[in-house]
C-alpha cells in the first residue's frame, strides 16, 4: 500500500475517533447517562417522555396499516436471523482460537438499549428490539467474516464495490504479489492482537 493511502487512512481513522468522541459529547447534553447496560434520564426528561408516549389502542389506529399486515412476515425472519446467529457464532468459537484469531464480541454489535425510551409503548419497544437484534448481528458478522477475509484472503477486488467492511481497506492491492505469503502471515499475527 503506498503511503497516500496509508496517510488517508491514518486520518480517516482520526476522524472517525473525533465524530465518536462528537457523538459522546452530544448524548451528554441530551440528560443521560449510562450505568452498565441501564440507560438513565434526568427526571423531567422522563416525564417528558411518558407525556409523548402514544397508548395502544391510539397507536393502532393510527399507525399505517400495511406495517401491520407485513408484520407477519417480517417477524418470521427471527427464525433464519436466529440460525445464522447460532451458526456463526459456533463457527468463530470453535475456529477463530485455531486460527489465532481474537474472537468479536457480541455485546460490541448487538445492544439493547432503547426500551429504556419513555415515550415508546410496548409495541414500539418490541420492534426496536427486533431491529436492535437484526442489525446488531448483521454488523456482528460482517466483522466476523472480515476477520475471516483477513485471515485467508486480504485481497482487494479488481472492480469497485460498495459495502466494503472496515478492513477492506488495508487489503492488498489487487495483483499485488510481492511478498504475498510474508505480508499475508503478518494480516494472521495482527488479527491474533484486535482488542
Amino acid at each position: 500500500m503506498n503511503e497516500k493511502i496509508t496517510l488517508i487512512l491514518a486520518q480517516m481513522a482520526a476522524l472517525e475517533n473525533d465524530l465518536r468522541t462528537a457523538v459522546h459529547e452530544q448524548e451528554s447534553k441530551m440528560f443521560f447517562q449510562i450505568k452498565g447496560k441501564r440507560v438513565e434520564f434526568e427526571s423531567s426528561v422522563k416525564a417528558a417522555h411518558r407525556k409523548l408516549k402514544k397508548n395502544f389502542f391510539r397507536w393502532l389506529v393510527t399507525d399505517r396499516p400495511q406495517n401491520l399486515i407485513t408484520g407477519p412476515i417480517i417477524y418470521a425472519m427471527i427464525f433464519p436471523l436466529m440460525m445464522l446467529d447460532i451458526c456463526v457464532s459456533f463457527y468463530q468459537w470453535v475456529c477463530f482460537p485455531i486460527y489465532g484469531i481474537t474472537r468479536v464480541r457480541r455485546a460490541d454489535y448487538i445492544v439493547f438499549d432503547r426500551r429504556h425510551l419513555g415515550y415508546l409503548n410496548f409495541i414500539e419497544k418490541f420492534h426496536c428490539t427486533y431491529c436492535e437484534y437484526g442489525n446488531g448481528l448483521m454488523s456482528y458478522m460482517a466483522e466476523i467474516l472480515a476477520r475471516t477475509e483477513e485471515y485467508f484472503c486480504p485481497i482487494k477486488h479488481a472492480h469497485k464495490i460498495l459495502g466494503t467492511h472496515t478492513r477492506y481497506n488495508r487489503f492488498l492491492d489487487y495483483g499485488d504479489a510481492a511478498d504475498y505469503e510474508a505480508k499475508l502471515e503478518e494480516y494472521r499475527v495482527a488479527l491474533g492482537k484486535v482488542k
